[in-house]
């Protein structure tokens, strides 16, 4: 999850700029925190309360429908919780409004929101099967298009596999065979590259951005150097290529001075949930 943190910080400062270059300063005084990480970091808290109440009773296939019920209704409650709780981080506008409607409801969106926050999915998960079915209950509360969930999904079975020891090779041809070709490269795509708040716009990108590069941060600077909307496409590649390569010290320090108190008391309490803590 800290890897989907980091690329949106760092991804801020440049986000409809058509930066179009991997030679930048990772963090600035105008690098913050926006509306990815703050939902990502709610979705986190989503899963954690949940399962403080119903532990999933099938270990790998994600079928205990009391679990999903309530995890739908939490995920719920923790977006409109800490989306009002910082009102102003940059929410697009149909998501704007759901956070703060008293009967939200799913609104047919495939904007790439549903992708940018689900990391916490693929981490928690114990099978490939439970991270496309926790995606798919996190996800249709607000993107309940085809296009939506799949985005999703793709992104949650995405940081699964990095998460659990699978290969490059074997990442792209899941992706490829279940979700969407990925028949260019990023120095093809990049000159001619536009602003694109779609799932099925951002997210293979994203994704290609992890798969080319040699370290985290070069995915990050690799997701960045394409413009457009460069949080979330740093976002959703970051939280790939976290775990996949693991974070440096430095990098995963300087991302946390840009989280206040009640953002970083969530990120503690998930990586405690999932071992990493003290």
């Amino acid at each position: 999850m800290m890897g989907a943190i980091i690329g949106d910080i760092v991804g801020s400062r440049f986000e409809g700029t058509g930066l179009q270059k991997k030679d930048f300063d990772l963090f600035t005084q105008r690098s913050r925190a926006t509306d990815d990480t703050i939902m990502t970091l709610a979705v986190a808290k989503s899963i954690m309360e949940t399962v403080k109440t119903i532990e999933p009773s099938v270990p790998g296939t994600g079928s205990d429908e009391d679990f999903h019920r309530l995890l739908a209704k939490n995920a719920v409650q923790c977006m409109q919780k800490n989306g009002r709780k910082y009102p102003y981080a940059g929410y697009g506008g149909r998501f704007g409004g759901w956070l703060f409607t008293l009967d939200p409801k799913p609104y047919n969106s495939f904007g790439n929101g549903a992708a940018m926050r689900i990391s916490p999915a693929g981490l928690a998960a114990r099978s490939e099967q439970e991270a496309a079915r926790l995606s798919k209950t996190i996800t249709a509360v607000t993107h309940n298009h085809e296009e939506g969930l799949k985005g999703a999904e793709a992104t949650a079975i995405a940081v699964y596999m990095a998460n659990t020891g699978f290969s490059k090779d074997e990442i792209r041809e899941k992706i490829t065979k279940n979700y969407y070709p990925l028949n260019f490269t990023i120095d093809g795509i990049r000159p001619t590259f536009r602003f694109d708040v779609t799932c099925g716009g951002t997210v293979p990108p994203a994704i290609e951005c992890f798969l080319e590069a040699d370290s985290f941060e070069d995915a990050v600077r690799n997701a960045v150097s394409l413009g457009g909307d460069t949080d979330t496409l740093a976002a959703i590649t970051g939280s790939i290529a976290g775990p996949f390569y693991g974070i440096p010290d430095d990098i995963r320090n300087t991302a946390l001075t840009y989280l206040d108190d009640y953002l970083r008391g969530m990120y503690e309490e998930w990586e405690t949930f999932i071992g990493k803590g003290s």
